[in-house]
């Protein structure tokens, strides 16, 4: 039996019945959206976790629906990754509340593994509502993320007095970055365990979103091999060599303290602030360099992921360790000195980057290099972080940040509701 066509929603104040209805309508969406159990994930990590193996079931699903942060977020970090923003082409803030409805009907099918609309219609002259290269997959722990844009709160759509209390755009130098990788309206960040259900996932948001009229697509990177360990995960290694994410934040008392925004407009509330930027790495040069020059860079043993001042992954650096010419033997420029919370006034963020790759550059070197991606509630500690990083880090010798954006995530909507649904109330 063919889908009926979909009615557009009329002009005019919306309720959140008639405007979730018109979502599923406009999307093609199937019955019985979102629903089963979200895959648990153990809180916290026990120092002798450092050999832990990492389990891929491609039959595990996220709840989309929830009462706090999106799925995404502290969700166990998957294997691939696609990151893509875009602008936001609608004129009023009714256009991007439609968006925002049909993109959350459409995620909550994508993450149970379900099409959003039919692959193969009866009718010969329609076109498929879903492009069916996931058909055959299992969910593969697929989560999708959503975040908004500085711009989006301007009084252009009337949203500027229900800006999240500390979205703007990053102060920090930008003569690195290129406008091909820089900024967005929206951002969406796809992950899962096979990278045909990421890709798929972004194509299908892409699709509606161009097909309302309101979204195009801006920048995107295509990642793989996280770059970040979740709470009891073992400690993935960046295209360096190096463990990436040994000091990540595991505990919920540095979620709550480090990452959840728990003031501001009532619904921004157990949302927080997403920074990616795009860091090339000078990969050919980084292979000439002799090994034990790499672990003074980074202030930590290539292979075990010690510091240099331990024996073990997790065993604390001590930053004021003497070598016998009493110079310190984590040196001063190590990234790992500079990117302590002991030497940023206890800051930290939550990390959940990727590995990328671009092939090869115009000069014929390879070219990849770390999708970062972080969480926290305050922009101001990322930039507090990265402007020490940026100074004196030795690592700034192998590394160019070509890309950038910050957005606010709202927190997860309600089953029977949609993303940032408080924004228009």
């Amino acid at each position: 039996m063919t889908a009926p066509e979909p009615t557009p929603p009329a002009r005019g104040s919306l309720s959140r019945r008639g405007l979730l209805i018109s979502a599923a309508a406009a999307g093609g969406l199937l019955a019985g959206a979102a629903g089963g159990s979200a895959a648990g994930f153990a809180l916290g990590r026990a120092a002798g976790d450092e050999d832990a193996g990492d389990i891929v079931d491609l039959t595990a699903t996220h709840a989309f629906y929830g009462s706090a942060e999106q799925a995404g977020i502290r969700t166990p970090v998957q294997r691939y990754s696609v990151f893509m923003t875009f602008d936001f082409t609608g004129v009023t803030a009714q256009d991007l509340q439609v968006l925002l409805a049909l993109w959350s009907a459409a995620i909550a099918q994508l993450m149970q593994g379900k099409t959003v609309g039919q692959v193969e219609p009866q009718r010969v002259d329609a076109i498929g509502g879903d492009t069916g290269e996931a058909l055959d997959l299992d969910p593969a722990a697929l989560t999708v993320t959503v975040g908004l844009g500085p711009r989006l709160f301007t009084d252009a759509l009337g949203l500027a007095a229900r800006r999240p209390t500390l979205l703007r755009e990053l102060r920090l130098p930008t003569g690195s970055l290129q406008p091909a990788f820089t900024g967005g309206d929206l951002s969406v960040q796809a992950c899962a365990d096979d990278p045909q259900v990421a890709y798929h996932a972004i194509r299908a948001l892409a699709r509606i979103g161009k097909t309302a009229g309101t979204a195009a697509t801006r920048w995107t990177v295509i990642g793989f091999g996280r770059a970040a360990a979740g709470s009891g995960q073992s400690t993935p290694r960046n295209l360096m060599g190096f463990k990436d994410g040994t000091r990540n934040i595991f505990e919920d008392a540095d979620y709550e303290r480090f990452v959840r925004v728990s003031e501001g407009p009532a619904w921004t509330r157990h949302g927080t602030y997403q920074v990616v930027r795009k860091i090339q790495m000078q990969i050919e040069n980084w292979d000439t360099d002799r090994v034990s020059n790499q672990n003074e860079v980074f202030g930590r043993h290539k292979v075990s992921g010690a510091p240099l001042t331990g024996k073990a992954e997790f065993d604390t650096p001590d930053f004021a360790e003497k070598d016998a010419a009493g110079q310190p033997v984590i040196p001063a420029n190590a990234h790992i000195r500079l990117a302590a919370h002991e030497n940023n006034g206890g800051v930290k963020i939550l990390r959940r980057g990727f590995n990328y790759t671009d092939g090869i550059n115009q000069y014929g070197f390879l070219d990849g290099g770390l999708l970062f991606i972080s969480y926290q509630n305050d922009p101001a500690h990322f930039e507090r972080l990265q402007s020490r990083l940026g100074t004196a880090d030795a690592l700034n010798e192998y590394i160019t940040h070509i890309g950038s954006g910050i957005f606010f995530v709202p927190p997860a909507p309600s089953r029977g509701s949609y993303i940032a649904e408080g924004l228009f109330a």
